[in-house]
């Protein structure tokens, strides 16, 4: 999830776990331990682009991670606040849960966590909420920032905080819940079309969980379709994308380009202009796959053979274009498909 949501998370874990005796204090360090994780990036410029997205989201949002690491940051909060009633057992409980709390709702998005590493690459993916959801992230920040008012003592700063959690932790279940129905409806379209596929996978579209797309593989290439739970018709329009994997058969067994579409999950195309090959992760969608889809997918990486290597970089995205298409995706969540 974003860095904001993040944030709003520990502080509510910290809250959750030592408010009583620490006060605002476990806020804030709460917040330290939801920003840890992502804390990753800084190693960015040392990294090419295949490195950079396959660590992130690996080591620092690990279970190995949390456990090693809490009891060193739990020595920071006993040493400064010598005063306070939370025990180091506290901080350091703080710490873990605000660490861990952050790789599980990180599970929840598309893009995976890779919870189990280094013992395993496997990135957990439940593909039930977009990065950035209001509806997740609005109501929990204002049942967080009620806390501060009260006193440490108070119960309604208990209220607040469980408010907050039983909200967020409500509006996961019913996206999950929402993936579910969807999922029904894009099996039943993909039957009725017959269209035999070997293998679906459905995520929700951005800043929503209303509208869902979903990819279906078959054998020569990937259908993709959109649907709206505010759509009055359940039938799915799906638009079909031919693999073109036979372009990367000159370069399979570079352990670069590997890494690279062992992250797409196999869910990817590939396209050539002139000496680039062009590998598009078909997970998060075109720009504007709901609509026209005129525009290119959102994850594309550029692969370029030179001197028996391959070099990577990945293609900028059109952020104008994104915010011009804010209320087209408006409407379509709505149900409307003329957009």
């Amino acid at each position: 999830m974003d860095s904001l949501t993040q944030i709003v998370l520990g502080a509510s874990v910290g809250e959750a776990v030592c408010g009583k005796r620490a006060g605002n204090k476990a806020l804030l360090w709460g917040a330290v331990a939801g920003t840890i994780p992502d804390l990753d990036v800084l190693a960015n410029p040392f990294q090419d682009l295949v490195q950079q997205l396959t660590f992130h989201r690996s080591l620092t949002h690990s279970l190995l991670f949390a456990i090693l690491i809490s009891p060193v940051f739990g020595l920071i909060p006993k040493r400064l606040h010598t005063k306070s009633q939370a025990s180091y057992k506290d901080w350091t409980l703080l710490f873990f849960l605000g660490l861990i709390t952050h790789a599980l709702l990180d599970c929840f998005t598309t893009w995976g966590t890779k919870v189990f590493y280094p013992f395993s690459d496997y990135a957990v993916s439940f593909q039930n909420i977009f990065v950035i959801d209001p509806l997740y992230t609005l109501p929990f920040i204002i049942c967080v920032g009620m806390v501060f008012f009260y006193d440490r003592k108070d119960p309604r700063r208990r209220y607040w905080n469980d408010a907050g959690l039983l909200l967020s932790s409500a509006y996961l279940l019913v996206t999950l819940l929402n993936k579910h129905v969807a999922n029904d409806i894009f099996q039943e379209s993909l039957e009725a079309q017959q269209i035999d596929y070997s293998r679906f996978s459905s995520r929700p579209t951005p800043l929503n969980s209303l509208l869902w797309s979903a990819t279906a593989e078959t054998e020569e290439g990937y259908y993709i379709g959109y649907y709206s739970l505010l759509d009055e018709e359940q039938e799915v329009s799906f638009s079909f994308f031919p693999k073109n994997h036979q372009l990367l058969s000159p370069y399979v067994s570079d352990e670069k380009l590997q890494e690279l579409l062992q992250m797409t999950e196999g869910y990817y195309i590939v396209d050539q202009q002139q000496d680039t090959l062009l590998v598009k992760d078909l997970r998060f969608g075109q720009l504007d796959g709901w609509g026209e889809a005129r525009e290119d997918f959102t994850f594309v990486y550029q692969v370029v053979p030179e001197n028996g290597q391959l070099t990577f970089s990945q293609k900028p995205n059109n952020i104008k274009k994104a915010r011009e298409l804010m209320g087209a995706l408006w409407q379509r969540i709505m149900g409307n498909k003329e957009v």
